[in-house]
C-alpha cells in the first residue's frame, strides 16, 4: 500500500510541477514519503502568503505580531497564528524521476536527457523507440512539432505523461504509443518498474521482468504480484526464486521439505528459512512483503511436514 501511494504522491507532484505545502498532504501521502526518501525533498516557497494554518481552505497574508511571531488573517477564520511549519513545503527531484524512467526503459546513458522547453523532455531511445515525457499532455497534442523534433526512421515514438481526467483511449494516432505515468509504472524498492503490454499497433515495450507469467510469478520466479498487492510487484532474492520454482514444480501437490530444497539446489532444512526476517532487517518493507508472500502462497503440512504451492495447481512446466 505505501509504494502504491508513494507512486501517486509522486505523479501528483509531477503533474502540478510546483511545490506542495506539507500540511496540504493526506496521512497516507505523508506516511509514503518516507518510502520515497530522496525522490521527494524539502524546499523554499513564499513564505508572505500560507495556507490557513486552521481550516486549510484559503491563502492568506502573513504579517507580524510584533511579539516575535507571525499571524495570517484567514476570510473565514480570521487572525490565526502561523507557526514555522506551516509553510514547510516539499517538491519532486524530477531529474530523479527521469532517470529511473530511463533505467525502466532500457535507455543507454551515453544517450543523454534534452529539455524541450516547457515541461517536456527527449528521455533518449529505446530500441530505437524516442521517449518523450511530457508534463501535460495537450501540450504535446497542441504542438505536433515536439513529436517531430525527436522522430527517427523506423521508429515510433513512445509519449509519457500523467493522465487527463478526460482522456479516453489513445489520443495519437499509428506510430505514436502513450504510456500514462500514473498506470504504465510503478514504484517499488527505490526503482521504476514498466508495467503491463504495449498496444498492438505500437513497437514491442520492452519486456516487463516482473510481469506475471507463472501464475503470480514471473517468468524467473524473482518477482510476484499478489491480487490483493494493488498490482505492486514483489522481488524475491535468487535462494527465495528457487523454493518458488521448486514448489511450483510440483503442480500444486504436497511434497517434503526434503525433495523441495534438494529440487531447489539449497542447504536450507526447510523452505520457510529462506524468508525469515533476519533482525537487522526488522521493520524494512522488502523483507516483510517477502516473508508476507510466502505466507500466502505455500500451505504447510506441519505434522506431516508437507509444504504445498496451491496457485501452481495445473502448471505446464
Amino acid at each position: 500500500m505505501a509504494a502504491h501511494d508513494a507512486w501517486a504522491l509522486v505523479c501528483r507532484l509531477f503533474a502540478g510541477g510546483t511545490p506542495v505545502l506539507r500540511t496540504t498532504l493526506s496521512p497516507r501521502e505523508l506516511a509514503a514519503l518516507s518510502v520515497l526518501g530522496k525522490a521527494v525533498k524539502p524546499t523554499v516557497v513564499d513564505h508572505s502568503f500560507v495556507l490557513c494554518p486552521h481550516c486549510q481552505q484559503h491563502r492568506a497574508q502573513v504579517w507580524g505580531d510584533g511579539r516575535g511571531g507571525r499571524m495570517c488573517r484567514c476570510p473565514e477564520c480570521g487572525p490565526v497564528a502561523v507557526e514555522a511549519n506551516d509553510g514547510a513545503a516539499l517538491a519532486l527531484d524530477e531529474e530523479w524521476l527521469r532517470t529511473k524512467l530511463r533505467l525502466a526503459l532500457g535507455i543507454e546513458s551515453r544517450d543523454g536527457i534534452d529539455d524541450l522547453g516547457d515541461g517536456v523532455w527527449r528521455l533518449g531511445q529505446a530500441r530505437r523507440s524516442p521517449v518523450l515525457l511530457a508534463r501535460d499532455l495537450v501540450r504535446v497534442q497542441q504542438e505536433p512539432a515536439l513529436l517531430d523534433r525527436v522522430r527517427v526512421a523506423g521508429g515510433d515514438i513512445r509519449v509519457i505523461t500523467p493522465r487527463p481526467r478526460t482522456t479516453r483511449g489513445s489520443p495519437f494516432g499509428a506510430g505514436v504509443e502513450w504510456l500514462a505515468l500514473e498506470e504504465r509504472f510503478t514504484f517499488y524498492g527505490g526503482a521504476i518498474a514498466l508495467l503491463g503490454a504495449p498496444s498492438p499497433s505500437s513497437t514491442p515495450a520492452i519486456a516487463d521482468p516482473a510481469a506475471p507469467v507463472n501464475g503470480p510469478f514471473s517468468a524467473d520466479f524473482k518477482w510476484a504480484t499478489l491480487p490483493d498487492g494493488y498490482g505492486t510487484p514483489i522481488r524475491f532474492t535468487d535462494g527465495q526464486a528457487r523454493v518458488f520454482k521448486a514448489l511450483w514444480s510440483f503442480k500444486g501437490k504436497a511434497a517434503t521439505a526434503e525433495r523441495i530444497m534438494q529440487r531447489a539446489g539449497l542447504n536450507s532444512a526447510k523452505p520457510s528459512d529462506l524468508f525469515k526476517i533476519k533482525p537487522k532487517d526488522r521493520g524494512k518493507q522488502e523483507p516483510a512483503a517477502q516473508h508476507a508472500a510466502y505466507g500466502a502462497l505455500v500451505i504447510t503440512q506441519r505434522r506431516a511436514g508437507l509444504y504445498s504451492m496451491p496457485c501452481a495447481a495445473g502448471a505446464l512446466a
